[in-house]
């Protein structure tokens, strides 16, 4: 959800555009750049090593054990820039900013929505959006979207105070859904883990979760699951996001290394994200199944 891909920051970036208070900016393509010598990069920038800011207990994201599919694309860009790996573990909330890139202890951040301020963007490496989940023997497997009729009386998982939320009151789709936590410590709770277990129990008929969330957790749990992404729902809020390399403003030559790194390796980007269950989506919404 400033605004990092993250569960939590996106989801709070997501219901405020939900609510009108901004909209996510596209950013326009860049002319492709190679990828410089470490020594070109702006001043801010440290030389020797490739900081990377993170959350320390994020899965599937990122872990201290570098688990996660940013600590993977962490790993690429190291070795991509010949640089060593270093990371700045902070949580993923309240002063997140100011206590990594803005303290200029760590110099990239893994996942940012497009457009989301404070950051400066690289152009987006993913595009992704909100998924609805059910059972695959369910009678509401393959629903992609939140206007169909089958959902109607049905118990629909659901995370606090995100856009989903105000789509499902729209739909009259609210007085039975059953809301999860968004603010949480991810080293004890995790909501969407419950929310797939309450699925694969029968407590509730269906869940939405962001992509990246959903389709990485549908695909550790026991019980066959269809993951849908909601690209058809129509007005705001948006359910589809765009994923940047965010970093700090001004630094343009940095910019173009990380445009360069994700032009070359999009491909192996890609392999990396639909390993860990990512629902990838490319310029029309449609799914890409598989790395050009």
């Amino acid at each position: 959800m400033a605004n990092m891909a993250q569960p939590g920051n996106i989801l709070r970036s997501a219901r405020m555009k939900g609510r009108g208070v901004a909209a996510f900016v596209t950013l326009a393509t860049l002319a492709a750049f190679p990828i410089q010598a470490p020594a070109q990069v702006a001043d801010l920038v440290d030389r020797s090593t490739l900081r990377v800011c993170a959350d320390p207990a994020n899965m599937p994201f990122t872990n201290e054990e570098g688990q996660g599919f940013e600590n993977k694309i962490a790993e690429l860009m190291a070795a991509k820039l010949g640089l060593a790996l270093d990371y700045t573990w902070f949580p993923q909330a309240t002063g997140f900013y100011r206590m990594t890139l803005g303290a200029k202890r760590c110099d990239v951040v893994m996942g940012y929505v497009a457009g989301g301020d404070p950051v400066l963007n690289t152009n987006a490496y993913y595009r992704s959006a909100w998924v609805l989940i059910a059972k695959k023997d369910s009678d509401l497997a393959g629903i992609d979207t939140l206007e169909d009729p089958r959902l109607k009386g049905r118990r629909i998982g659901v995370i606090a105070g995100t856009p989903p939320g105000d789509l499902l009151s729209r739909n009259g789709l609210m007085p039975m859904a059953r809301p999860y936590a968004l603010m949480v410590d991810r080293r004890f709770e995790s909501p969407a883990e419950a929310m797939i277990a309450d699925i694969d129990a029968g407590e509730i008929d269906a869940g939405i979760l962001w992509g990246p969330i959903g389709g990485y957790y549908a695909k550790k749990s026991d019980v066959p699951l269809s993951v849908v992404p909601l690209v058809k729902e129509k007005g705001d809020p948006a359910l589809v996001y765009r994923i940047t390399f965010g970093i700090r403003p001004g630094e343009l030559n940095w910019k173009h290394q990380l445009n360069a790194f994700i032009k070359e390796e999009q491909g192996a980007i890609n392999r990396i994200l639909l390993d860990y269950g990512v629902p990838l989506l490319d310029g029309q919404n449609r799914p890409i199944d598989a790395a050009p």
